[in-house]
């Protein structure tokens, strides 16, 4: 009797029909990877600074403070 580890590398062996192959890589390439929401990153409208950003201007908070020194924003 073949022992518990090689029965199991058997069915990991086989090798699926040409439909399944193709099911399979049809599934992996429909979404793209950076098509999720949730890997958008925010940045700086003037400089494109992905840290310390503000939602509501659209600005990094550099840009934001040196602004309201200039008195372009209230």
């Amino acid at each position: 009797m073949a022992r518990k580890g090689l029965i199991q590398r058997e069915k990991k062996s086989k090798v699926p029909s040409l439909s399944e192959k193709w099911e399979i890589y049809r599934k992996l390439q429909s979404p793209p990877r950076n098509n999720a929401a949730t890997r958008l990153h925010r940045r700086c409208f003037a400089t494109g600074r992905p840290r310390a950003n503000y939602r509501d201007f659209g600005l990094s908070e550099h840009i934001l403070r040196e602004m309201v020194h200039a008195c372009l924003l209230p």
